[in-house]
C-alpha cells in the first residue's frame, strides 16, 4: 500500500491568482496599520505615565489603547481577511466596492475615535464609533457572506465564523460603551469594558489568529497541515472559555471566570502543541529570524491566559500587565511576524500577474525588516518591565524604541509597494 503523503500548507494556494483582489484594497489597510503602529508607539511614549495602573475610562491612554487594537490589529485583520479568506475558502468575494467603502469608513474612523477618547469629547467619540461600526460591520457581513458558501478549509471557515460573531458583539458593546459615557447605560462601566476587551482580543482577533495560523504557518514553512480535529477541539474550548469568562465577568461570578480561563488555557496549549508538531515535519528547514516573533507570541498566548486567571482569582496582577501580555506580547507580536511574511508574499503574487512572479526575497527590504524586528522585541520587553515595576520612564524609553521599529515597518511596507509597482510595470 502506498503511504499517504501529508497535505502541505502551500496546497491551498491552487488557483489563488484568480481570487486576488486589486492590490489597492489589501495594501491600503496594511499601510494604514503600519502608520497607526507608529502613532501608537509615539503616543505611548508621550503618555507613558498614564499607562501605569491604567484601568480604562476616557483619556489619552484609552485612545492609545485603541490605536493598537483598532488602528493596527483590526485594520491589518481587515486587509488580510479580505485577501486571504477567498484564497482559503476557494470562494471569491462577490463585489469590490463594499471593501473599498469599508476602508473609507474604518481608516479615518480610527483617528476620529481615538481623538474623541483622548480629549474625552463625547460627540467626537460617537462620530468615530459610528464610522468604525459601519466599517467593521461591512467587513463582518462580507466575510460571513463568503463563509456561508462552500469552503475547502472548514477549520479556517469555522474559526472565521466565530471571529465574525465575536466582532458583531464587539461592535455592539463598543458602541454601547461610548454611549454609556453620556447616557449611563451600564451600572458598572468597567466590568462591561473588560468584557468588551476579552471578546475583542480573544474572540475577534484571537479566533482569526488561531484559524489562519492553520494555513499560514504551514504555508510559510512547507509543513503538513495540522489535523483538522485538533483545530475543531481547540475552537470549541476557546469559545466555551470565552463565553464562560465573559458571562462570569458581567455576572460577578468569579468561578465562571476562572473556569473560562482554564478552558482558554487548554485551547491555547493545544493550539501551540499542534502547530509545533506540524512545524517539526517541515520541508523548509531555515525558518528565518521572523519566526523568533512567532515563537515568542506562542509563549505569550498561554501566559496571557494565566495572567487573566490570576486576576480572576484575586492575585496581585496589574490589569495593565494583563493587557500588555494579550495585545503586545501575543497579538501584536504574532501579527507583525506574519505581516513581515505576508506583505512581500502578496506583493510577489500581484507583481507576477500574467508572468512569472518575482522571488519574495527580491521584494523584501531586509534592513528595515530587521530594524523593526529587534526594536519590537526590545520595546515589548521594556514596556512589560516598566508596567510590572510601575516605572513610567522605562515604559517611555521602550516606547521610543518601539517607535523607531515602527518607522522601520512603515518604510518596509512603502518599499514593498514601490517594488511591487515596478515589478508589475
Amino acid at each position: 500500500m502506498t503511504p499517504t503523503r501529508p497535505v502541505l500548507g502551500g496546497s491551498f494556494l491552487g488557483g489563488a491568482h484568480g481570487r486576488l483582489l486589486p492590490p489597492t484594497i489589501p495594501f491600503r489597510f496594511f499601510l494604514a496599520a503600519a502608520l497607526y503602529h507608529l502613532a501608537f508607539w509615539i503616543a505611548l511614549a508621550v503618555f507613558a505615565e498614564d499607562a501605569i495602573g491604567f484601568r480604562g475610562g476616557p483619556g489619552p491612554m484609552l485612545g492609545v489603547l485603541h490605536l493598537l487594537t483598532l488602528g493596527v490589529l483590526a485594520l491589518a485583520a481587515m486587509g488580510a481577511g479580505y485577501q486571504l479568506l477567498p484564497v482559503a475558502t476557494a470562494v471569491p468575494m462577490r463585489a469590490r466596492w463594499p471593501m473599498t467603502l469599508s476602508s473609507w469608513l474604518a481608516i479615518p474612523g480610527v483617528a476620529v475615535l481615538v481623538a474623541g477618547m483622548g480629549l474625552a469629547h463625547h460627540e467626537t467619540m460617537a462620530a468615530g464609533a459610528i464610522l468604525m461600526v459601519l466599517g467593521l460591520g461591512i467587513y463582518a457581513v462580507l466575510l460571513l457572506d463568503n463563509l456561508r458558501r462552500k469552503s475547502s478549509l472548514p477549520a479556517v471557515q469555522w474559526h472565521a465564523i466565530g471571529a465574525m460573531a465575536a466582532l458583531l458583539l464587539v461592535i455592539g458593546l463598543g458602541f454601547a460603551l461610548v454611549a454609556d459615557q453620556h447616557h449611563a447605560i451600564f451600572a458598572d462601566h468597567f466590568t462591561w469594558a473588560v468584557a468588551h476587551f476579552l471578546i475583542a482580543a480573544y474572540g475577534f482577533m484571537g479566533l482569526l489568529v488561531l484559524g489562519f495560523s492553520q494555513v499560514l504557518i504551514p504555508m510559510f514553512t512547507l509543513s503538513p497541515m495540522p489535523p483538522a480535529g485538533n483545530a475543531t477541539i481547540g475552537l470549541g474550548l476557546a469559545i466555551a472559555g470565552l463565553a464562560l469568562a465573559a458571562y462570569g465577568l458581567v455576572g460577578d461570578q468569579t468561578r465562571l471566570v476562572a473556569a473560562g480561563a482554564l478552558f482558554g488555557l487548554a485551547a491555547s496549549l493545544l493550539h501551540v502543541q499542534t502547530l509545533a508538531a506540524s512545524l517539526r515535519q517541515r520541508m523548509r528547514k531555515a525558518l528565518g529570524d521572523t519566526f523568533i516573533l512567532v515563537f515568542i507570541a506562542w509563549g505569550f498566548l498561554p501566559f496571557s491566559v494565566l495572567l487573566g486567571l490570576g486576576l480572576a482569582l484575586g492575585h496581585a496582577v496589574p490589569p495593565a500587565l494583563f493587557g500588555w501580555a494579550v495585545l503586545l506580547g501575543w497579538l501584536a507580536t504574532f501579527l507583525v511576524a506574519i505581516f513581515q511574511r505576508i506583505v512581500p508574499f502578496l506583493a510577489s503574487m500581484h507583481a507576477g500577474r500574467g508572468k512569472r512572479p518575482p522571488l519574495v526575497s527580491t521584494l523584501t527590504p531586509e534592513r528595515s525588516r530587521k530594524l523593526h524586528l529587534w526594536c519590537h522585541l526590545v520595546a515589548v520587553a521594556g514596556t512589560g518591565a516598566g508596567l510590572a515595576l510601575e516605572a513610567s520612564s522605562l515604559v517611555a524609553v521602550a516606547a521610543v524604541i518601539g517607535a523607531v521599529g515602527a518607522a522601520g515597518l512603515l518604510a518596509f511596507t512603502l518599499d514593498i509597494v514601490r517594488r511591487m509597482r515596478e515589478g508589475a510595470a
